[in-house]
């Protein structure tokens, strides 16, 4: 029998996205955002679309309830007022709709920023793990990088499983290959945060940092992809940007075309998004689930910072040691990955960088900074 599920602060349906690709079919999609309501509703037209969580009265009967709940309040690039800020507060109506239903969904996931496992000493994971089980449901989590499945995007996400009657670690820590040592060479391509570099780059080796939904500068703008081999400073477009989460080039083209919104728009609606091949594998584990032993585990003291993975219930805490890549599917490397055409760091841009790094008491990579120069020459040339 299928299994079914509602997705809360559903975005532009990444979580749905990956689940529906194990076979688990969406029923209800909740989304504040005009603008990811309009992909949602192009590209799950068979769901429910809800438009606000606090007028939710009651949940339909479904296997699964997922919330991708609003990171604002618990990351370092954003507010970082904790759990009780007013965007990640939010995740408490989850909670009271959970109480209040008839039959209770057999799977509660939920997925966020690893921030929020030290923010105000890890408050915020505190309090999850306490409405879950108050609510009779046992949990584990899990630090999960997305380049675990072959997208080269180093996007790092806390993965949260509860259930009433099942063993999430029985889905979320058996897969297991180890963190790989990513070195490359000289001519392997690194990702930054052109609009950074004073305190720091987000620097990636064979791929782009994380893909945010804003930036220092207040504007959504993708991550710069430094080329030693041809010594230039390119910006991937919105559509590689898409298959960088794991979606379809094109997949919220209907967010410009119906909402009459430009590509900014949708660069925060991916750079928001929750990775989809992250939850393609939650989703076939969540199907066909293995048998974690997790005998060595030890209990978490309560006084340490919480750990990367764990699992309990009644206020038990075991550490486990699952590393952050459940996957080995080759990595590719970002030239061969981007299918569609970069455009040089504008002039501007790569002027201002350059000062910052400058000014700055960073070390960077041999070379960077004269390649950062010799694209400026290019680029100012060009103009």
């Amino acid at each position: 029998m299928k299994l079914r599920c509602a997705g809360l602060f559903a975005g532009i349906g990444g979580i749905e996205l990956g689940l529906s690709r194990a076979g688990i079919e969406a029923e209800m999609l909740c989304e504040i955002s005009p603008a990811a309501r309009d992909v949602l509703s192009a590209r799950f037209p068979d769901a429910r679309i809800e438009h606000d969580v606090r007028e939710i009265k009651a949940l339909p009967s479904v296997d699964i309830v997922a919330a991708g709940f609003p990171c604002q309040d618990l990351s370092q690039a954003g507010q970082t007022k904790g759990i009780s800020g007013l965007n990640s507060g939010l995740v408490n109506e989850m909670f009271r709709l959970i109480s209040t239903a008839k039959k209770k969904p057999t799977w509660l996931l939920f997925e966020n920023v690893p921030f929020m496992l030290a923010l105000q000493k890890g408050q915020a994971m505190r309090h999850l793990v306490t409405s879950i089980e108050a609510l009779g449901y046992r949990w584990a989590y899990r630090v999960v990088d997305a380049r675990s499945f072959g997208v080269p995007q180093r996007r790092r996400r806390v993965i949260l499983l509860a259930s009433r009657s099942k063993r999430p670690e029985d889905v979320l820590l058996v897969d297991d290959v180890g963190d790989p040592n990513l070195t490359g060479n000289r001519r392997t391509a690194r990702g930054f945060y052109w609009t950074e570099g004073r305190t720091g780059l987000g620097w990636a080796v064979g791929a782009i940092p994380t893909l945010k939904g804003g930036s220092s500068i207040g504007i959504p703008s993708p991550p710069a992809i430094w080329f030693p081999a041809r010594r230039t400073l390119e910006l991937p477009g919105i559509r590689d940007a898409e298959r960088l989460q794991g979606f379809e080039a094109g997949w919220t083209g209907a967010a410009e075309a119906q909402s009459r919104l430009g590509r900014n728009a949708r660069w925060k609606l991916v750079g928001n998004a929750v990775c989809v091949p992250m939850m393609e594998w939650v989703g076939h584990r969540l199907v066909q689930p293995g048998k974690y032993a997790g005998r060595s585990d030890g209990m978490w003291d309560g006084a340490s910072a919480w750990p990367n993975a764990a699992w309990g219930s009644n206020g038990r805490v075991h550490v486990s040691s699952a590393s952050s890549w459940p996957s080995a599917t080759t990595l590719p490397s970002l030239s061969a990955f981007l299918k569609h055409k970069t455009k040089p760091l504008s002039a501007r841009a790569t002027r201002g960088f350059l000062a910052r790094a400058r000014s700055s008491g960073l070390n960077f990579e041999d070379g960077f900074l004269d390649d950062v120069e010799h694209h400026l020459s290019m680029v100012e040339a060009s103009d």
